[in-house]
Formats: C-alpha cells, structure tokens, sequence
C-alpha cells in the first residue's frame, strides 16, 4: 500500500510540474479559456493517474475501468461547455446587430418614420453620412425622410451615401473628408486634434450607462466608485455592497464611442489597463486585445442606454443607477442621471451646400421627433 502512496505522490509531484509548463504554454498560444479547457483536462488526467497509482481502479467492475476515467474527463468538459454556451448567449458587447434591418426605403425596415411626411427634402447632391453603430437607426431614419428613395446598403461607402463604419473610422473619414456628416458622440482628444474645421451640433441625449450581471446583488454605484473600480483601487465587489468576488472591469478598444465615454467619466483619474485576450499574431508573436465583454457574474461593463437596451437582446444583463438615479427616459430628460451626454452630428469643413439646412432639420420638430421616435432622448 505504501508504495502506490508513494507512486501516487511521485507522479503528482511530475505531473504537477508538466502540467505547470502545459497551462502555461497554453495561456500564451490560446484564446481567452483555452486554458481553462487545458486545466480540465490536466486535474482530470492527475486524478485519472491517482486512482491507478492507488489502485482503486483495479477495484471496479471491468466495464467501469472504462467508463470511470472517461466521465472525469468528459464531465467537467461539459460542464463548462455548456457555462461558456450559456455566457455566449447573453454577451452584449460583443454582439453584432444586423444594421441591415434598419436600412432605409426597404420592406418592413425598423427605420421609423414621420406621419405626414418631411417638410424638407434634398435632392442633388447627396451629404455623406456615417457614425456609431448605436446611432444607424437615427442615420436611416433621417434618409428615410428626406433622401430620395433607393438602396442605402449600410456598410458600403462606395455605393452609399449613409453608412455606419463605427465611431473610430467613422472620425478617421470625417478627417479625411471622405464624408460630410458623421453622428457620433463627442470625440476623444486625439480624434478631435485631427478635425481642423471641426463643427459639432447637438442633435440628441443619451445616457451613459454601466451593466452587470442580473443576479448581481449591486443596484446602485456613485462616480467615485465607477472611478476607482476602473482604476482599480475598488477591487472586489464587497466592497460596494455586493458578494466577496472579483471585479472584472471589462472595457472596449480606443477610439471607440463608448471608450471615450469612460474617459470623460474618469476625467483626470487613469485607467487602469484592461482585461485581454491574448492571441500569436502571423508572424508567431503573442499580441493583445482588449477582452469583449462577457456577461460572468462578477462582471460590469459599460455601453449606451439604447444600444444596450433597444438594439441587444440582453436578458441577462441589467443597467445600474448612478447616484442612485435609474439611466431611464425621464432621468434623462432632466439631467438628474449624472451620465447624460449629448450626440452630435458633426462636420468639417465641407462644402456641399444641402449640409446646414440638413443639419437645421435635423434640430427641427422633425428631426427631433425621428429621434425621439428611434428611442433616444430629444436636444430640446
């Protein structure tokens, strides 16, 4: 008997150390739970090799010898296969909406439309458009009213005049004068550095928003907390009124609108650098991204109320207050919801002579009521 214990704890011993290098090399050259797969079957594999060692197997009916050591494996491997399912499932900000439903002038589109019909309309040459993905239903429904009837495909610059390549490029085309307006939100300093005849007009209300697991005890963070939670001084949710877990304070790629958001929350407070994912590039280098996030249970992330509500499904997220303020229409409306921002269309310097009196029907009872109809919040 001593000396399967001592097998036993002998191959521990090796395969503790084996299995070290292999979860090791995997983090580096796996995606986000390749390793977490990895480690599975590295535990089940040191148990299956105890058993052996401790003879145990040897004390089972033969058939069971078989099915034994194949369920510590499959099981676990299962088990977290079908978690890992369930948290693709309610992902939010790693959804892509299918911008296709709210193309204008198609059949059943969501854009929406006036009842009686536009006051103005433009026909001639056309202003370019494009901006965030979050704001396309506001974009079709704007060339829905006034533009002439046709085929606008929302993701080809080179056969539409209103496309939605999302706040970074969207920004890196205004510069480039490639577009005439884009709507957005306001921009980051970098983006803004690039704009030299840079014209913004408020157009709308949004809120800024942060989310979190539906079983998340937290209902409620002041900007204080938000800020030290993504500057990682407020590490663990106990800390704020919830379960003794970890926070993963997940964030989205630079330039993007709803980074810049989180930004001009933190004003002078640093960020801290976020959760990634780590891939081997091409060449065989391990570069990094920014990790999407994933709706774990001890996960926030942040987004804008209507993407996050009107244009996700999301059942398993649900928005926080801030100060105790619910991020809805109404704490919009007043301001009272600390995290009210404003979205833009935004130009420079371009020429076409229909861009101003646009922009002016923009901020009309018109415009104003596409917007408020598309589910944001009306400048006036």
């Amino acid at each position: 008997m001593w000396t399967r214990i001592i097998q036993a704890a002998a191959f521990t011993v090796f395969f503790g150390i084996v299995s070290m290098f292999v979860v090791g090399y995997s983090i580096l050259t796996s995606s986000q739970n390749g390793y977490i797969y990895t480690g599975i079957v590295t535990a089940a594999i040191l148990v299956i090799g105890n058993l052996y060692f401790l003879g145990l197997l040897a004390r089972l009916p033969k058939k069971a010898r078989m099915l034994v050591p194949g369920l510590i494996i499959l099981l676990p491997l299962a088990g977290y296969g079908g978690y890992e399912a369930y948290i693709n499932h309610i992902e939010i900000e790693n959804a892509e909406v299918d911008l296709s439903d709210y193309e204008p002038f198609k059949k059943d589109t969501d854009a929406v439309s006036l009842d009686g019909g536009a006051s103005y309309s433009i026909d001639g040459q056309l202003p370019t458009l494009d901006g965030a993905t979050a704001l396309y239903p506001v974009i079709a429904s704007f060339v829905q009213a006034v533009y002439p009837e046709g085929e606008y495909p929302h993701d080809n610059p080179s056969e539409s005049e209103a496309v939605a390549s999302k706040t970074g490029n969207a920004y890196d085309r205004l510069a480039k004068n490639d577009v005439d307006i884009i709507f957005t939100a306001g921009p980051s300093e970098l983006q803004e550095s690039r704009l030299q005849n840079m014209n913004m007009t408020p157009i709308g209300k949004e809120a800024f928003v942060f989310f979190v697991h539906k079983s998340n005890p937290v209902e409620s963070l002041s900007i204080e907390q938000l800020q030290q939670i993504y500057s990682g001084k407020i590490t663990n949710w106990k800390e704020v009124g919830g379960k003794d877990k970890e926070i993963i304070a997940f964030q989205r790629p630079e330039g993007s609108g709803s980074q810049t958001g989180l930004q001009k929350m933190m004003g002078d407070v640093p960020i801290m650098k976020p959760p990634t994912d780590q891939k081997v590039s091409g060449m065989g280098g391990v570069i990094e991204k920014a990790s999407n996030y994933r709706n774990y249970r001890n996960a926030i992330g942040f987004s804008y109320r209507f993407f996050a509500t009107g244009m996700i499904e999301n059942k398993g997220i649900k928005l926080l207050k801030v100060e105790g303020v619910d991020p809805d229409i109404e704490g919009i409306q007043s301001e009272e919801y600390l995290l009210t921002g404003e979205f833009y269309a935004i130009t420079n310097g371009t020429d076409n002579p229909h861009v101003e009196p646009f922009i002016e029907w923009i901020t009309s009872q018109q415009g104003q009521e596409l917007i408020q109809k598309t589910g944001y919040v009306p400048i006036n």
